[in-house]
């Protein structure tokens, strides 16, 4: 990988530790740990700086005060757009959101929805090492909404991976 790529990951997992709140025994997940994870992911899978940023960064307009022009500023309009895509809307009612996020990353574009699936493939493996049963159930909402909706045409092998995970757990929800 690139020096500006590894230069660009170090100075979002600066601006995640300035912002992310500290996690502690009730948090769901430790939500730094985890944006580190799926940045890694998607680091460690070669794919474009852009992605590696957004999925890093994914979790950083829903759990943080920071601004849509802070991203901008420190990472450009594609990889803020990435986020954005994304990002969960608090203000839709919570048995539609996840309809709703899967169908805004899918019209963001396949980049869009392998941050997605990212996201969910990490949270299926550390829900799973923490047999937390209701939050795989989550995760398979997630998982069933991307299947859903994505188009034939992307075919990134991050989504037969999820397909894995998906079926593992398909007896659970």
């Amino acid at each position: 990988m690139s020096l500006l790529l590894n230069i660009e990951f170090e100075k979002a997992i600066r601006l995640l530790s300035k912002y992310m709140p500290v996690a502690n025994e009730t948090s769901r997940k430790p939500v730094l740990f985890h944006g580190l994870r799926v940045g890694m992911y998607l680091y460690e899978h070669s794919y474009s700086q852009d992605i590696i940023l957004a999925g890093l960064l994914h979790d950083i307009l829903e759990d943080t005060q920071i601004t849509l022009e802070e991203l901008r500023v420190g990472f450009g309009e594609t990889v803020t757009k990435l986020i954005q895509a994304s990002t969960k809307d608090d203000s839709i009612i919570k048995e539609e959101r996840t309809e709703e996020l899967i169908k805004r990353c899918v019209g963001n574009g396949e980049n869009a929805l392998i941050v997605k699936a990212a996201d969910i493939l990490d949270s299926f493996k550390w829900y799973d090492s923490q047999n937390n049963k209701s939050e795989i159930e989550y995760c398979m909402k997630n998982a069933n909404a991307i299947f859903k909706y994505k188009p034939d045409n992307f075919t990134d092998p991050i989504f037969e991976e999820l397909k894995g995970w998906q079926t593992k757990f398909s007896t659970v929800s």
